[in-house]
C-alpha cells in the first residue's frame, strides 16, 4: 500500500494542522512555512497527485476550490491575492497531492 501524503494525514486527523476551513470536498490549512502574511493551502480531500492527473470528473471539485479562493481571501481581509499550483517535481511540487497556494499581504 502506498504511504499517505502529509495532506492525507492531515485530512484523516493523524497529524495536526491549523485548519481554517473545511467542507465535504476540501480542507484549507495555514502553510507551515508562509511566504506572505496570509498563506493558505486549499487541498481537495480526493487525492489527485498533480494537475496532470485531473480527469473530467474532477471539474466540479476544481470549480468548487476556485470559487472558494476569493471567499477565503475576503475572510482574511485581503483586497488582492495570488495563487500558485506547483505541478510535478520540476515545477516545484513537494507534496504529490494537488493543492492551491493562496497568498496575500
Amino acid at each position: 500500500m502506498e504511504e499517505k501524503t502529509v495532506f492525507e494525514k492531515i485530512i484523516d486527523r493523524e497529524i495536526p494542522a491549523d485548519i481554517v476551513y473545511e467542507d465535504d470536498k476540501c480542507i484549507v490549512i495555514k502553510d507551515i512555512n508562509p511566504k506572505a502574511r496570509v498563506h493558505l493551502l486549499v487541498i481537495p480531500k480526493k487525492k489527485i497527485p498533480t494537475l496532470f492527473d485531473l480527469t473530467p470528473e474532477d471539474k466540479d471539485l476544481m470549480g468548487h476550490m476556485m470559487l472558494l479562493l476569493p471567499q477565503l481571501a475576503q475572510a482574511h481581509n485581503l483586497d488582492g491575492f495570488k495563487t500558485l499550483i506547483n505541478t510535478g517535481k520540476s515545477g516545484g511540487q513537494e507534496v504529490f497531492h494537488l493543492h492551491i497556494h493562496l497568498m496575500g499581504n
